[in-house]
């Protein structure tokens, strides 16, 4: 029922402060330089939130879902300590609306002014949609394209997709949504990958592998991860 060449990435800052929303924004990078270099379709739904569309996204990229610790010393640190942040990843599979029927009854829409980039036209009008959907308390905004109907559309597609994952793991009869159990409580003990800057070293504490050369992996290089995870599949 899902499409397995298209998926939502939420991204989120966990602990750390302002360190954790930088690395936040480099994990956000990340994934859609991959996308870029494998000239995938790219749409940018919120500040942490992306669009990827390519052959095999899901399956590709599934194992991102989790929460990843970074260990490397801030640019605003004088005295040169290492800072220990983490950021939370969750991988939605995109979901038609004609496969995945919401009732119209069990949505509540607001509509808001956006704030942010965009100019001053989006200032001006109530462009801005947040949607919640009353039965599971699901609550999703969109702000930024420029009319009202657009920005229904992201947000409908995000609640479309955590309420299949919702849906997919209650089935599977196991505690929680996928997106809460990849998301954790965003703590520093729960984590599935360490990035350490100082030994330039990335650690996924899932498959117990390492790989080195952190820049370029940031910069969209993750097909020795990808790789990684398909031999021990």
């Amino acid at each position: 029922m899902s499409n397995p060449n298209s998926i939502i990435i939420e991204i989120r800052a966990g602990a750390g402060g302002d360190e954790a929303t930088i690395f936040a924004t480099d994990l956000y990078r990340m994934y859609a330089r991959f996308a870029e270099k494998q000239s995938w379709k790219i749409k940018n739904l919120d500040d942490n939130i992306i669009q990827i569309s390519g052959p095999e996204a899901y399956n590709l990229l599934k194992q991102e879902g989790g929460v990843h610790r970074v260990q490397r010393i801030p640019k605003t640190e004088k005295n040169g300590r290492i800072h220990t942040s983490t950021a939370s990843v969750a991988i939605l599979p995109y979901v038609e609306p004609k496969e995945f029927e919401i009732k119209p009854s069990d949505l509540k829409i607001d509509t808001f002014r956006s704030s942010g980039p965009g100019g001053q036209y989006v200032n001006k009008t109530e462009s801005a949609i947040r949607i919640t959907h009353i039965p599971s308390g699901f609550v999703v905004a969109s702000q930024r394209e420029r009319s009202q109907a657009a920005n229904k559309e992201m947000a409908m597609n995000l609640l479309r997709s955590r309420l299949f994952a919702f849906m997919a793991e209650k089935e599977m009869q196991k505690l929680g949504q996928e997106r809460n159990i990849q998301i954790g409580t965003a703590d520093r003990s729960e984590k599935i990958r360490t990035y350490n800057f100082p030994q330039d070293r990335i650690t996924d504490h899932r498959i117990k592998k390492d790989w080195h050369n952190i820049d370029r992996i940031l910069d969209g290089d993750l097909w020795p991860i990808i790789k990684k995870f398909q031999k021990t599949e």
